[in-house]
């Protein structure tokens, strides 16, 4: 039997580009099911394209490698590369989110400039990016800036898009974020299915657009089940790390009449109350059931692995980064603040409330 001939007819397309020099506009076409015409709009950086057709061409040039044929950008775009200010340590969960930028502002054919780190939390970088050379655009994430900064920035016609915004973003400001408090009701749905009804919130700093939608949604589902949240149960932290969860769920666990559930603003957090239930000879989830939210890898490494909500959190910065392409390319967005969904990860950190 001819093996190659057995094999299924994108296998074997894939074999046949293994052994060219250079893949062609019709591998591209072949790779996603679309006419080379439209391929074609699509790389020669033509705007009369949708912009899920050219993101599925760019994600296949991307699997391609570099025998792809190289996507130019669009003729009516101004040039120039995308600065990208992410003023935290580059951790999983914000590392994530920068690769993805940059690897889809690479597959649009244009540079990154990566400003990252906490101590350029304190620099005044916004005033001055219209008049940086060679920047055409901007991806801001979690910006510490207010509202007004953003305005500013806005009003000189300079483009960007923010993720993951602090703060609600102003109404003609692009913004993508996760659907916060939808995440954060399916999780609160999932423990009080489990019979728990006194649930202690481990809740993220005060005044931040995620930490008050995801609240919302947890009081939400508690509040279907007839129950309010009783004010000593519930903590806020000035920032959301590890040891800061793990000191809120000290002092909840020592309460008089401590929680049968802990939920915390995410997964680092959670890994924190796991320790301090340790400390205390409290089995998870036998006496104790302990959920985060992100699904970084800290939580499945987690012991055990923690019940969490997944945030789209590369998608999300694909999707920063298409916008901020249609800005550049002068389109109109009818969508200006996108939320992207979150799914429910149920492991072995929750069960049933104890008897």
């Amino acid at each position: 039997m001819n093996i190659l001939a057995a094999q299924p007819s994108w296998e074997r397309a894939m074999a046949a580009r293994e052994g060219r020099a250079r893949a062609t506009v019709r591998d591209v076409a072949a790779e996603t099911g679309l006419s080379i015409a439209t391929v074609s709009r699509v790389l020669n950086g033509q705007s009369n394209v949708a912009p899920h057709t050219r993101e599925l061409v760019l994600r296949a040039v991307g699997r391609l490698g570099d025998q792809a044929p190289r996507p130019r950008a669009a003729p009516d775009a101004p040039g120039g590369a995308v600065y990208v200010r992410c003023p935290y340590v580059l951790t999983d969960y914000f590392g994530l989110i920068v690769s993805s930028v940059g690897e889809t502002i690479e597959l649009h054919g244009r540079q990154m400039i990566l400003g990252a780190g906490e101590a350029a939390q304190g620099s005044a970088v916004l005033p001055g990016l219209p008049d940086r050379p060679g920047v055409a655009g901007a991806i801001l994430i979690l910006p510490p800036e207010p509202g007004d900064e953003l305005v500013r920035l806005r009003d000189r016609g300079f483009p960007f898009v923010v993720i993951d915004p602090r703060t609600p973003p102003p109404k003609d400001i692009v913004a993508v974020s996760a659907a916060h408090f939808a995440g954060g009701r399916k999780l609160m749905a999932h423990v009080v299915e489990l019979g728990h009804r006194r649930v202690g919130i481990i809740g993220g700093p005060v005044r931040w657009l995620p930490s008050e939608a995801r609240l919302a949604g947890y009081t939400a589902s508690l509040a279907d089940a007839g129950v309010l949240p009783a004010p000593e149960l519930l903590r806020s932290v000035p920032e959301p790390s590890m040891e800061h969860g793990y000191r809120a769920a000290c002092e909840l666990l020592d309460l008089p009449r401590r929680p049968t559930a802990l939920v915390a603003f995410n997964d680092k957090m959670a890994v924190g109350a796991l320790r301090a239930a340790a400390e205390r000879g409290l089995s998870v989830p036998g006496d104790l059931s302990v959920a985060g939210f992100d699904d970084i890898d800290v939580s499945r490494a987690a012991s055990p692995a923690l019940t969490t909500v997944r945030q789209p959190l590369e998608e999300m910065g694909r999707m920063a980064v298409t916008l901020l392409m249609r800005l550049l390319s002068r389109h109109t967005l009818e969508a200006l603040h996108v939320s992207l969904g979150t799914e429910l990860v149920v492991r072995g950190s929750t069960g049933p409330v104890p008897s």
